[in-house]
């Protein structure tokens, strides 16, 4: 084994490097995947910079795009294009290259690679061929919409962009009906206003938040029920990437029997420091039935004061 400034690498088989408390140093035979902003260009970590800066090759989902981004940051390193259209094919010359020692840097449009975006492939290769997959984090408009929405964030389900046709949407909405969390999903501009209205029919009138051109100049962030939202931007013609939050569904409740519910009862009878009245409110309470349920069995069963 040798150490390299806080890089503790293992010999193969395992070919795995372990970091205590995250490397300064590129390493080479590396495959880096570099979370970029998705808008505002000042959001690039001073990490995603240097790591940028350092690789042998940057391949990106679309080198317009990411030429802007290195030209604001003085980036020169060589680009190639890696989308989904030639991922599968690309991928493996770039694989042979980190296999020859060299380190490329993964970018996507904007935000997080692989969430909606092309790169699940190339590091699901990488992992096969045991290559080191590096993350660099970043933005992410799921997280960053969840931030300000204004709904919990303590359980979330992305469930990324909705079938473009209508039928498939509602199916899918439909499916989602019961999910308890907080719901994350991608929409284009043009298919917002059909996607509120089959929302409204699948979900209900759930509290929604819906954020648009996230960190960007005209960056807006509307808050209210699926209603409101209805109304808002039904007619009205949108423009930019939009982040839709969902509020939840209700939580299902566990089915209660009637022997629990008289096992309870019995356990607060014996302890006879409650009245029948006082049990009976307990009960009801604690096992979130109806008090007019609790009191039916409690008079069959014969639960005296």
């Amino acid at each position: 084994m040798k150490f390299l400034k806080g890089v503790r690498e293992v010999p193969p088989p395992f070919d795995c490097v372990l970091y205590a408390g995250g490397e300064n140093l590129m390493v080479p035979g590396r495959l880096y995947v570099v979370a970029t902003p998705i808008g505002n260009l000042e959001d690039m970590t001073l990490r995603a910079i240097r790591v940028l800066k350092e690789a042998d090759l940057i391949a990106a989902e679309d080198t317009r795009q990411t030429r802007k981004l290195m030209s604001a940051h003085h980036i020169h390193t060589p680009l190639t294009s890696l989308h989904e259209h030639n991922e599968a094919r690309k991928g493996e010359s770039l694989i042979r290259r980190i296999e020859a020692g060299e380190s490329v840097a993964f970018v996507s449009d904007a935000g997080t690679p692989g969430i909606s975006d092309p790169g699940y492939h190339l590091i699901q290769a990488a992992i096969a061929r045991q290559i080191r997959v590096i993350p660099i984090p970043g933005p992410s408009a799921v997280i960053t919409a969840l931030s300000v929405c204004g709904l919990p964030m303590d359980h979330f389900f992305f469930c990324g962009f909705l079938p473009a046709k209508a039928t498939r949407r509602r199916q899918m909405l439909t499916a989602l009906a019961e999910v308890a969390a907080t719901m994350v999903f991608y929409e284009s501009p043009g298919r917002l206003s059909a996607a509120l209205q089959d929302m409204a029919i699948c979900l209900g009138d759930r509290p929604v938040a819906i954020c648009r051109e996230l960190t960007k100049a005209f960056e807006e962030i509307t808050r209210g029920t699926m209603t409101d939202m209805i109304r808002q931007f039904s007619g009205r013609t949108v423009k930019g990437e939009v982040t839709l939050i969902v509020g939840g569904g209700p939580k299902l409740k566990k089915k209660i029997s009637d022997e629990e519910i008289l096992e309870r009862i019995g356990t607060l009878e014996k302890g006879k420091k409650l009245s029948r009245r006082d049990r009976i409110d307990r009960v009801a309470e604690e096992m979130g039935v109806s008090r007019k349920r609790v009191y039916g069995l409690a008079v069959k069963a014969g639960d005296r004061d």
